[in-house]
This record gives structure tokens, sequence and C-alpha cells, in this order.
């Protein structure tokens, strides 16, 4: 696994992605559909399981009306010991700083898009609102999370109605199968759940 650096400091925290993530995509290459955008994701997440540097989940943001990738996440909540690094945050916190905007819906920014490897937790849905996406597409659901044993927290059906009375627009289940696959490798290699 990947460690944090020798030199962090006393009242730091560095947040990275594995050494290999940034690697894994073509950074070049515009995504054209849903099914690309999530395939990279869950290629993301099935990376981040057979590399052993955190869990089952990935995500990525892309301007919703080029495809252009602009931040990758990977779940890195042991690798870096802290709880809020889901992969939706991480691919989230590095696009801001792409754009160096604390809101990827400031004046002069297109439109952006959170694509997610699973449904979001409670607390990647509320970054989700804050961050200033337009779009949220979601690969695996919450029962699929679940069954490993993930608590995905106080989600209900009334948090996805509030995220579109936002203006976000959310789609669900796409390449499914291909996600939840991810989910039971990571289950089959004994991989931990790390929430209580």
């Amino acid at each position: 696994m990947d460690e944090p650096s020798a030199t962090q400091r006393p009242g730091e925290v560095v947040i990275t992605l594995p050494a290999w993530a940034a690697d894994a995509v073509d950074w070049t290459q515009p995504y054209p559909s849903d099914e690309a955008k999530m395939r990279l994701t869950v290629a993301l997440s099935r990376l981040n399981v057979e590399r052993e540097t955190g869990g089952p989940f990935g995500a990525a943001v892309f301007e919703l009306e080029s495809g252009r990738l602009v931040g990758i996440g990977v779940n890195s909540v042991v690798r870096l010991n802290c709880s809020a690094l889901h992969a939706e945050v991480m691919a989230l916190m590095l696009a801001e700083q792409e754009r160096h905007s604390f809101t990827l819906s400031a004046p002069g920014l297109p439109r952006h898009e959170l694509v997610t490897s699973c449904e979001p937790c409670a607390m990647c849905l509320g970054a989700t609102l804050w961050s200033g996406v337009k779009r949220l597409v979601c690969g695996a659901t919450r029962d699929d999370a679940m069954r490993l044993g993930f608590d995905e927290g106080p989600v209900f059906a009334a948090s996805y109605d509030y995220l579109q009375q936002a203006g976000i627009e959310v789609v669900r289940e796409v390449c499914r199968d291909e996600a939840r696959a991810v989910l039971e490798m990571y289950r089959s290699r004994s991989g931990p759940i790390y929430n209580p």
C-alpha cells in the first residue's frame, strides 16, 4: 500500500491518489456516454482492490457537455487513515483543485457531473450537493454495498429527491452488474469493512 509522506507535519493533512492512479486513465480522450464514464470508474475501483490500495469504490468528475475528464478518485480511507476519503470526495476535491474553484458551478466554468461506481453514502451525497455538479450517475446500489457490510448512513428516497430539487439530475444503475462484480471481488478477498 502507498504510505503518506514521511515529511508530513503535525497539523497537516496530505491527500494523494495511489501512485498507479494518474496513469490508469486517458486524460486526453472524451468519454461520450454514461456507460463509457461508468466503465472508467469501475476500472478505477477494480484496480484499487487488485492493487490493495483501498476499498472497492471509484469516482470521476467530467465536463457534462464535452465528456472531458476533470478529476478521479478511489476510496482511500484505510490507505490514508481518513474516514472522509471516499472515492466521490477524492474526485470532487481533485476536480475543484484542477478548476481552481471551491465550486464546480462557478461563473465561467462548464457544467460538471460526478460518476461513481456505487450510489453515494450519506456523506458523499452531501458532498455532491455542495460541490456544484449538475448531474450524478451511479453504478452499483446502496443495497449492493450494504450486502458487504458497509454502512451507507441515512440515505433515503427523499435524499435523492432533494438533490433533484436542487437542480442535480440523478441517473442510477448504469453498468450495475460490472460495478457490483468489483464489490463481490472485494468480498472474496476479505477486504476490510472500515466503517463501524
